[in-house]
């Protein structure tokens, strides 16, 4: 049987089953882990908020969810109720005056009991920033600039109510450029520097050449930026300008050195302007205290003798530099250096104290100078009869190899008697000095003659001068060399040059033969056209030089004659002559040998009765016909003759006599 339930004890039950068993009794929970979309920490520009939170779990069901909104007073000014359960409301704006809105959310179940809220910050701003202006940079921007620091002015006036997030910078090389994409913010990826309004200083690594352009802009909290952006010119030069050095001798000098450094540049120039860093040029001489002028040109002299090392440099208006420094831990490309040389003093100059006696005629003198040394390329070496006052004559001269400057004097060709002797000398640097003294101090004077005398003699067989020979043989001649007191000269040289007659070719033959022990030397001539012979000894140096007498030897022409019959009738068929000028390769003329055809009769001279020329390799033939009826019965003599003409190397001569008889 069932026992009886007190309507006491079933309130306190159905308290107690509430309490243990259904939440319904409770508030509903908190909305957990409420946030703003895109952040609700931050600042937004848009006045349109997202509302997101997680319901817990269990407890009695809900009904409704409820939310307020209050201005940054802490004053609510907007509340509604939902009829329905969510996570999230969309859509949920502000007014439209910047500041920090807060948003508080509750729920509410089915038995109408509502729960704690739970409140959110609405940050709001969408004020622009005023605009910024980047502080001045230098007119050019060097190499030595970089990593180049640039100032950012502050936005004037109060900042908006999300303050300033920092700046969006942007280099390029467009004047209209801006630093973001949008037309009124910028992300955060675009914002260059973000440590708020102080942090205004642009680092720049390095930039191209040329003109570039950079942009800024201030940046709210929110993303909002500066309505214009502030712009700054950005004018790189980062190459050295170029240096010329403009009258540094190329070698030694003997006068001041006055030298001008020209420099140019094609980037930010070497004008100097009103303010600034200026352009210069600077000339250092033996790593002192340079000469420094501004502009693109400076000069300085160099005076004293030696060898002193020059460096030239310049900087340009952005600041470049090739001084061999270092600025802003970057080191300046080295100057370009050259040498001036300089050297006054005069070399001492002298000739050789004695002649050497295997050589008498070389003269010999020593050209000494401590500083540039002696220039052996200059320099004469001069000779006259001593006391004569005439002006010396000077000798060829060559340089040799162990610092001497050398002549030769052709003592041999000179009368007997003293002579005087003179030599200028240089040094390198230009500087000159004049003696007529060996280095003794002694006068430069020599007695002449210095050789021993020699004699030639030369002649055809039977001591004779002068030969006539047939054309096409040679001939011999002879000749002995010995010294004035008629002592032998063996194995001498002996030069000997046939010069042959106009229109020989060639003009002239040169050969060498040696004597013999006893002086003597003996040659046989080629055949040949007709020629003077010469015959020299050149001399040695201890031999003074001599000539022979000169030989003629005349080649008689050689014409050779035909004629078509031994017989020719009077009035008959005519009787042909054929013949030739027999000569050396070339030596015909060019408009031929002239050739006279000429006769007699036995007991009396030669008679011309026709001259004819010959082809270029000497022939020629003529046609003559007996008419004269004298000629009957009568025996002639026929013969060509080759007289003597311009450009014919031979001597006159004729045929031999051909027969003919008249019938």
């Amino acid at each position: 049987m069932r026992a009886a339930v007190s309507p006491t004890a079933l309130v306190v039950l159905a308290g107690t089953l509430a309490s243990v068993v259904s939440p319904a009794a409770a508030s509903p929970p908190r909305p957990a882990d409420l946030r703003v979309g895109g952040g609700g920490d931050i600042w937004h520009a848009q006045n349109r908020f997202e509302l997101q939170w997680t319901n817990p779990p269990g407890g009695a069901p809900l009904a409704a969810t409820h939310y307020r909104i209050r201005n940054p007073q802490g004053t609510a000014i907007g509340e509604a109720r939902i009829a329905r359960v969510s996570d999230g409301i969309a859509g949920l704006t502000v007014p439209k005056v910047p500041g920090a809105y807060s948003a508080e959310v509750w729920l509410e179940d089915a038995a109408g009991e509502e729960g704690p809220a739970a409140t959110a910050q609405l940050r709001f701003d969408d004020v622009r920033p005023t605009s910024v202006e980047p502080e001045p940079v230098q007119d050019w921007i060097g190499r030595t600039a970089f990593p180049l620091r640039v100032h950012l002015g502050h936005p004037p006036g109060p900042p908006p109510a999300s303050g300033i997030r920092g700046y969006a910078v942007a280099i390029d090389t467009a004047a209209s450029g801006a630093p973001c994409a949008a037309a009124d913010r910028c992300s955060d990826t675009e914002t260059t520097l973000r440590g708020g309004v102080e942090e205004d200083e642009l680092a720049i690594a390095a930039l191209p050449e040329g003109t570039s352009y950079l942009h800024a802009v201030a940046v709210s909290g929110s993303g909002m930026k500066s309505a214009t952006s502030g712009q700054a010119v950005l004018r790189v030069d980062t190459t050295d300008p170029v240096t010329h050095l403009f009258g540094a001798p190329t070698g030694w000098t003997n006068r001041t050195a006055w030298l001008t450094a020209s420099a140019t540049d094609s980037g930010s120039g070497m004008e100097v302007s009103g303010d600034g860093l200026q352009p210069l040029t600077a000339i250092r001489v033996d790593g002192g205290a340079p000469a420094i002028a501004l502009g693109g040109s400076a000069s300085a002299s160099v005076i004293d003798e030696g060898t002193h090392r020059v460096a030239y440099y310049a900087r340009d208006a952005a600041g470049n530099i090739d001084d061999g420094a270092q600025s802003n831990g970057i080191a300046h490309r080295a100057p370009l250096t050259t040498w001036v040389r300089i050297d006054r003093t005069p070399p001492n100059v002298a000739f050789a104290n004695s002649q050497d006696p295997r050589d008498p005629d070389l003269l010999r003198v020593r050209i000494a100078d401590t500083l540039s040394g002696p220039n052996l390329s200059r320099g004469w070496i001069g000779v006259r009869r001593a006391g004569s006052g005439d002006r010396f004559e000077p000798l060829p001269s060559a340089q040799s190899e162990d610092g001497e400057l050398r002549a030769r004097w052709g003592s041999d060709a000179s009368p007997v008697g003293e002579y005087e002797f003179r030599a200028l000398g240089y040094d390198a640097a230009g500087n000159t000095t004049v003696t007529t003294h060996r280095a003794n101090g002694s006068p430069m004077i020599l007695s002449n003659p210095l050789k021993a005398t020699t004699a030639l003699r030369a002649s055809f067989r039977g001591q004779v001068l002068r030969r006539t020979v047939p054309y096409g043989r040679g001939v011999l001649f002879t000749g002995r060399l010995s010294t004035g007191a008629s002592s032998p000269l063996g194995g001498m040289p002996v030069r000997i040059v046939e010069r042959f007659a106009d229109g020989a070719q060639p003009a002239e033959r040169v050969s060498t033969v040696r004597t013999g022990s006893g002086g003597t030397f003996a040659i046989r001539t080629a055949s040949g056209p007709s020629r003077t012979i010469a015959v020299a000894f050149e001399g040695s140096p201890t031999l003074a030089r001599s000539d022979g007498s000169a030989l003629h030897l005349q080649v008689l022409s050689r014409v050779r004659l035909q004629a078509s019959s031994s017989v020719a009738r009077v009035g008959g068929t005519p009787l042909v002559f054929r013949g030739r000028v027999v000569a050396e390769p070339g030596t015909i003329p060019p408009g031929g040998k002239s050739v006279q055809l000429q006769f007699r009769l036995a007991g009396l001279p030669w008679a011309e009765f026709r001259t004819i020329q010959t082809d270029h390799s000497g022939h020629f033939h003529y046609a003559y016909r007996f008419s004269d009826d004298d000629s009957r019965g009568v025996r002639f003599q026929f013969r060509a003759y080759a007289s003597a003409q311009d450009n014919w190397p031979y001597e006159p001569a004729g045929s031999r006599p051909i027969f003919v008889r008249g019938i």
